[in-house]
């Protein structure tokens, strides 16, 4: 896409750096085979039945896990789910975790399942999440669970606010910087920046960003192309 690219030469960054996933959420199996087409190979869904329809669908394709997630809808996105951006929780980290050690110990399941944790940097009542602070003080029982390969961390930033966007997203690599220290561990992966936002969070050093509007909406998307 060429906005994504004009946005890391002016960040001073490599477009290989800045992975880009098509949130299909609002649109049918016809609109992401039209994007398939056009050249798009990493779609993202924010409801475990939708997820489901299409891997079912499409399955060949890859597609990830962005919206909230309930416990008693775990086992639609194990298997089907190349990444879940959004456990917003201990309580769901664990849950997540215990069905894919049972799948693991049912041969059901033979892999790790790959997440991000959720912070709400901007700290709106509107968002779910880990705060900062709850997440360092329990970012060691997230690593010692042993069925998580954990990513990296997600965020989503104030909408329609470019200084408020720019914080959060600074926010969100400078706690990731603090936690690799403290965890001895790489989280490598920073999903933020949205249709609104994306160039801001290139800027503050994302590594994913999920755009749904400039993909799926024709007249947002005028001028782009990929």
């Amino acid at each position: 896409m060429a906005d994504v690219e004009a946005a890391c030469a002016v960040a001073g960054r490599k477009p290989s750096e800045v992975s880009v996933v098509a949130v299909s959420k609002t649109v049918d199996v016809p609109q992401v085979q039209a994007a398939i087409a056009a050249g798009w190979n990493h779609f993202a869904e924010s409801r475990p039945q939708e997820l489901v329809r299409k891997t079912d669908a499409l399955p060949a394709v890859r597609f990830d896990m962005i919206g909230n997630l309930q416990t008693n809808k775990i086992n639609h996105v194990l298997n089907r789910a190349t990444l879940i951006h959004s456990v917003s929780s201990l309580d769901l980290a664990d849950a997540i975790n215990k069905r894919v050690l049972t799948r693991n110990t049912n041969a059901t399941l033979t892999a790790l399942q790959p997440v991000l944790v959720e912070v709400n940097i901007s700290g709106e009542q509107s968002k779910s999440g880990f705060t900062p602070a709850e997440l360092c003080q329990t970012a060691q029982q997230l690593i010692d669970l042993k069925g998580l390969d954990w990513q990296g961390l997600m965020t989503m930033a104030p909408a329609h606010n470019p200084d408020a966007a720019k914080r959060t997203f600074e926010g969100l690599r400078e706690l990731r910087d603090k936690l690799q220290v403290q965890l001895g561990h790489e989280l490598p992966v920073l999903s933020c920046g949205m249709s609104d936002d994306f160039k801001i969070a290139i800027a503050q050093g994302s590594t994913l960003i999920r755009l749904g509007r400039i993909v799926f909406d024709p007249n947002y998307a005028k001028g782009v192309t990929r």
